[in-house]
């Protein structure tokens, strides 16, 4: 069986299948800079997967090299996506890259979900990919009055990721997860404990994300939904260890 390759991440309406069109130096640093920066050649419509042996590779026609560096950011200043400059410590890059470490850690989960084969792997490339479309909102500051780059970069609006977040953990739950009664740690073999990590990741990204979202620069539903993703990675989390047979290790209070 051919290993599928994503195009487009469905539901992608914004950072990755926005920011592809942008020119290099224009995208450099909105959202993930080596992802902005990637240039499809598929002739298939936004949400198709296609199968490697379908997948389009290069041409003598379409083989410029597209350079991962710029030399933009040697000065210590990255740009959003309406083509701004900030110091790269600024508190938009801080949330930006605890996403994009969020993305990175739910890609090693993913790894180990099929190796385990519970099925949670097509719903964290889902999240992977909506990620993207939130790092999308986090880099285009709300008030900057340009309204193309808004409706480009709005986030769940009507609260259906949110929502189907909460269809999982419960559908999860209904699998015969035993209720929790005590205080776990982060265990329970490979997919488990991975899959604790990124949910550890995605409460500091939400930390970093809610500080833009009181000075109304990101969208409230951007931090919602990193709330309620916490939820699902904790019950995902749960829900592989339960899978393999594998122990939960419950918190102990030790002596002194």
């Amino acid at each position: 069986m051919h290993r599928l390759v994503a195009t487009r991440c469905t539901p992608l309406r914004s950072a990755l299948s926005t920011f592809c069109r942008l020119p290099a130096p224009a995208a450099a640093a909105a959202v993930a800079p080596r992802f902005a920066r990637w240039q499809s050649t598929s002739a298939e419509p936004p949400g198709t997967i296609v199968e490697s042996s379908q997948a389009v590779r290069p041409t003598a026609a379409s083989s410029k090299r597209i350079h991962i560096y710029t030399r933009t950011g040697d000065k210590g200043t990255s740009a959003l996506f309406t083509g701004e400059r900030r110091a790269k410590d600024d508190q938009v890059f801080e949330a930006l890259g605890a996403t994009d470490e969020l993305s990175s850690a739910l890609g090693l989960a993913r790894e180990f979900c099929v190796e385990a084969g519970n099925g949670l792997e097509g719903k964290l490339e889902t999240i992977q990919c909506l990620l993207q479309d939130a790092g999308g909102n986090i880099a285009t500051p709300r008030d900057c009055g340009s309204d193309p780059h808004l409706k480009r970069t709005e986030f769940d609006s009507h609260g259906e990721h949110a929502a189907s977040l909460e269809k999982w953990i419960d559908e999860l739950e209904d699998r015969g997860l035993p209720p929790l009664r005590n205080f776990i740690l982060p265990s329970g073999g490979k997919a488990a404990s991975t899959l604790h990590l990124a949910r550890s990741i995605c409460r500091r990204a939400e930390r970093r994300v809610v500080p833009l979202v009181l000075e109304e620069e990101v969208s409230p539903t951007v931090g919602r939904y990193l709330n309620r993703l916490s939820d699902f990675l904790f019950t995902a989390g749960r829900y592989a260890a339960f899978h393999e047979g594998k122990p939960e290790q419950v918190y102990k209070k030790l002596k002194h």
